[in-house]
């Protein structure tokens, strides 16, 4: 038998709770759609683009000092594994812009430009690159030295007789290794990268080749462009004098001219 008195009084109760389960129903839906689109925001921003500062001079003016960057983590292909034929992944090219872990550090990555890929001879005759034979038109390249340096100058030639500390033991290696009648003949998994800003440029030169799988992608646009030093972006803990100049100076020192610049590669034959 049932007690019409205590039914009555549990139907509130009941609607109540009914209430209360459905606004956590939302509340968790809300979250969980929240939670879903942060998960893919971090995945995107890390899988598919990634967001780096410019720390250095050596890929100007292609990109300065402060440029921040937008990599496409998807453009080249993955060495080996069969999802490289799931998408429209490519190889780098000669001329192409790409990022990379640095072979000696592979916690740091690099930028610069690819100029030669596997199968290609390279050697340079008073700073002009002559590529598999033939002299090679480079207008994104800039000069900044006041002198001559033979090695530098004159790739891969150099004076045995004359030590130079810049050339690190990876790259003494490579040139023992690849290098053949005056030209370096890159090897297949590699490829020979150089800043643009040639003078001053740490690059292939003087630490050795890039291995294929240090790859990290492509620098596509500069979304933002801010007058900072070296100093500044290098700094593993942002100073407190950064912060307050970028508060004080955003709208001075803010390249807009450079902001949502694409970054392009250049073909080279």
């Amino acid at each position: 038998m049932i007690n019409v008195e205590t039914e009555t009084a549990v139907k509130p109760l009941t609607q109540w709770a009914r209430f209360r389960e459905m606004t956590r129903e939302a509340h968790r839906g809300f979250i969980a759609e929240w939670a879903v689109t942060i998960v893919l925001l971090l995945f995107a921003t890390t899988t598919l683009v990634q967001a780096f500062v410019i720390p250095s001079a050596s890929m100007e003016d292609t990109l300065l000092i402060g440029d921040h960057v937008l990599v496409d983590k998807l453009a080249f292909a993955p060495p080996d594994g069969a999802v490289r034929h799931l998408l429209p992944y490519r190889e780098p090219r000669r001329g192409d812009v790409i990022v990379f872990r640095y072979p000696l550090d592979i916690g740091n990555d690099y930028v610069k430009r690819a100029i030669g890929i596997p199968g290609d001879h390279i050697h340079f005759v008073n700073q002009q690159l002559i590529l598999n034979g033939k002299a090679v038109n480079e207008p994104y390249v800039k000069h900044s030295a006041a002198y001559p340096n033979m090695y530098r100058d004159n790739f891969p030639r150099r004076d045995p007789m004359v030590a130079d500390p810049e050339i690190l033991p990876r790259a003494l290696d490579m040139l023992e290794r690849y290098a053949r009648d005056g030209e370096l003949v890159v090897p297949t998994g590699f490829i020979f990268a150089m800043g643009d800003n040639r003078d001053n440029s740490a690059d292939s030169r003087y630490w050795g080749l890039v291995p294929r799988e240090n790859v990290v992608g492509t620098p596509v646009i500069i979304y933002w462009s801010y007058d900072a030093s070296t100093q500044d972006l290098t700094n593993g803990n942002i100073g407190i004098d950064h912060i307050i100049d970028v508060v004080i100076h955003f709208p001075t020192k803010t390249r807009w001219k450079r902001t949502f610049n694409l970054v392009h590669g250049y073909p080279l034959q």
